[in-house]
Formats: C-alpha cells, sequence, structure tokens
C-alpha cells in the first residue's frame, strides 16, 4: 500500500517537517556545489515555500517536473553546471550525507555511474505471476541499489538524450546507453518511504531519545512501641510502630527520596522537613503522591521503583503484593518490593529499627522534556 495521504511524498509532514525539507538536510550536509529540486507543477508554491526558507549557499533552483520520474530528471539536467551530477530521491529522507560524498568520490576515481546499495540478507526467489517459485536466486549476486546515484554529467546528458524507453532509474538509463554502472556499499538509513509502515519507522528513528535517570532513596526509622506500624503505605496491627515526624513510613520515604534524586529535585527532608508542623503524622503514601506531583510539574514521570525492606519484622513477604499495589496507584508507575534481615547485624538485625533502600528510574515527559528546577 502506497502513502494515499492526498500530496505528493515529498510534502508528506514527517517529525513536524516535510520530508523535503528533510531531505535537503542531507543534501546541503554534503560537498554539493548547487541543487535542483523537481517539484510537482500543481504544488510548486509548496515546494518553493520549503526552499525559500533556506540559505542561499549553495543555489537551490527548481524546476518544475514532468509527468514520470525520467521526465522529471530530464527536466532538471539543463540547469546542472557541474562535471558531476548526483540524482536523490527526496523520499529517502534519512540518507546521511557522507553517502553523496562517498557516490561522488567514486564517480571521480572510477568514470563510471555510482550506485550505492544494500545486499540482500534475505534469500531471494523468482515467482510467477500466479505465485508459483520458479527459482531461488544467488543472493550475492544481487543487490537492492539507492540514492543519491552519481553519473559524469555528460554522459548522463547523452544517454539521456538517446533513450527511447521508460527506465525504472537513472542507473538502468544510463547502462541501456552502453556506459559502465558500480555499486558502492548503501547505507540501511537511506530507505525509501513508499509505505506508512516506512514512514512510522522514520518518525520513530527520528524521535529524540528519551532522558532516563536513575536515583536512590535510603530510610531508617526505629522502633517506638507506643505508636502504630505503618509501612508501605499499609497498616500492620498487632506491631510496634516507628518513631518519626511523620508517620515514619520507611518504605514511602525511600521511594519518595529515590524519586527526587533520579529527577534533581533534592530530597525528602528538603521538601518536606520536620520542621514544618503540617508535615506532622503525614501519612507516607501522601508524601508518595506529592513527590509524584513535583516530578510532573518539573516534566518527568516515574518508569518504576523498586525498594528493599531492612529488618526482622514485620514480615514483608506475606504483604508484598499489597504494598507494591498500593505504592503503585499514589505513584502511577510499577513497584517492586522485596524484604531481607542482615543475620544479626547492626541495628535492624537487633530489632531497633528498620531501614528501607529504594532505586527509581525517571523519564523526562514528552513534549519539552524536564522543566526548570530538574537538573
Amino acid at each position: 500500500m502506497r502513502l494515499g495521504l492526498g500530496v505528493p511524498k515529498a510534502l508528506v509532514p514527517l517529525a513536524g517537517r516535510s520530508i523535503l525539507d528533510l531531505s535537503l538536510d542531507a543534501v546541503l550536509g554534503a560537498d554539493v556545489q548547487a541543487v535542483v529540486v523537481v517539484a510537482p507543477p500543481a504544488h510548486r508554491r509548496a515546494v518553493d515555500a520549503v526552499v525559500r526558507a533556506r540559505p542561499a549557499d549553495p543555489p537551490i533552483r527548481i524546476v518544475e517536473g514532468g509527468p514520470t520520474r525520467q521526465a522529471s530528471v530530464a527536466a532538471a539536467l539543463p540547469l546542472v553546471d557541474d562535471d558531476v551530477v548526483l540524482v536523490h530521491d527526496a523520499a529517502r529522507p534519512l540518507t546521511p550525507s557522507s553517502l553523496f560524498d562517498a557516490v561522488r568520490a567514486a564517480v571521480v576515481t572510477s568514470g563510471a555511474g555510482i550506485v550505492p546499495a544494500l545486499r540482500p540478507a534475505d534469500t531471494v526467489k523468482r515467482v510467477a505471476v500466479d505465485g508459483a517459485v520458479l527459482e531461488t536466486l544467488d543472493r550475492a549476486t544481487l543487490a537492492a541499489v539507492q540514492t543519491p546515484q552519481g553519473f559524469p554529467a555528460e554522459l548522463l546528458r547523452a544517454a539521456y538524450a538517446t533513450t527511447h524507453r521508460e527506465h525504472t532509474d537513472d542507473a538502468s538509463l544510463y547502462a541501456a546507453a552502453g556506459n559502465e554502472v558500480r555499486v558502492i556499499d548503501g547505507e540501511a538509513s537511506a530507505f525509501k518511504i513508499t509505505t506508512l509502515w516506512d514512514l512510522r519507522r522514520a518518525e520513530q528513528l527520528l524521535a529524540p531519545a528519551p532522558v532516563i535517570r536513575t536515583g536512590i532513596g535510603i530510610d531508617a526509622h526505629a522502633f517506638d512501641p507506643d505508636r502504630p506500624l505503618r509501612l508501605g503505605g499499609l497498616e500492620w496491627p498487632g506491631e510496634a510502630g516507628l518513631a518519626g515526624h511523620s508517620d515514619a513510613d520507611a518504605v514511602c520515604h525511600a521511594v519518595a527520596d529515590a524519586l527526587l534524586s533520579a529527577a534533581g529535585l533534592g530530597d525528602l527532608g528538603s521538601r518536606f522537613g520536620v520542621d514544618r508542623p503540617e508535615e506532622q503524622d503525614r501519612a507516607g503514601l501522601d508524601f508518595v503522591r506529592r513527590t509524584a506531583a513535583l516530578l510532573a510539574e518539573a516534566g518527568w514521570r516515574p518508569l518504576n521503583v523498586a525498594v528493599q525492606v531492612v529488618g526482622d519484622r514485620p514480615r514483608i513477604a506475606s504483604r508484598r503484593a499489597e504494598i507494591e499495589a498500593a505504592i503503585g496507584d499514589a505513584l502511577g508507575a510499577p513497584v517492586a518490593v522485596s524484604g531481607t534481615t542482615t543475620d544479626g547485624l547492626g541495628f535492624p538485625g537487633r530489632g531497633e529499627g528498620i531501614a528501607a533502600i529504594a532505586t527509581a528510574l525517571v523519564e523526562a515527559g514528552r513534549p519539552g522534556g524536564p522543566r526548570s528546577g530538574a537538573r
């Protein structure tokens, strides 16, 4: 299936720009003296607008094309004043500038027509119209050709002047006139946008790489038998509570600290310190929710959190799924919880308190990425 978007392929939007505009990036990034753009007559004004937005050096000229690709190239050739002609299909907008330079250099060195090409990775078969397989072809003798295709200018003009039939590309027309055509290595990124799948592939390749960061958070609290235990956002009846200004939920506090660390937004103490009366007895899940809001405001979103609880009690495994669900709901991201002991070592091993260690992964939100305040 072709694109079928109602406009010439070169004018189809891709990553916020036209395919033609992106193709010109590659062309103008190469060592070229001048550029000729062939425009569909009915869309000349749109092509003019793309070209006018470009610097004047090297010069870009526009010519109206014909009813076929071959006729369009023929219309452009008289405007080319160079010893080497490179013919490029704008529908290959991700072609690197280096490929233009490589093709031109090969034309100068060899005096032949040069086409970039890729060897097929798949087994290739020749088939009949009805789908019957006729033979398996030797991949070593096959190549899928790309553009730009390069030629000595005078020989290409002569080939066009003497041709009497349509060819699928300039290299076949050039070879039909008795000229030599050679192949050099192509580039995978120089694929042609023909279908909507190709367009989506190009959009994915042009999408900015995500900004992903990690953070770590550690919290520890001593046991206080006079307080109820809140841990991982849950109530734990019959268990000794934890001492602290807020509810002392070490798991939620470690999660919040890890998120703030990953986003470069300080730490729990600087954001919700013990010097603030309003934070007294504050629920740990509320710290997680407010931290998630701070991340969103700064242009970050949490991807996942992992937290390990260190202590002999309570037994985390029995309520792991509940903790993961409670914190995950508050955060809006997956949470993984585990528990461990210290084999009697340190304050957790002596039964004096609980520690929690959390790591967080956050991504810069789109569009726009992190805003001021996120470093």
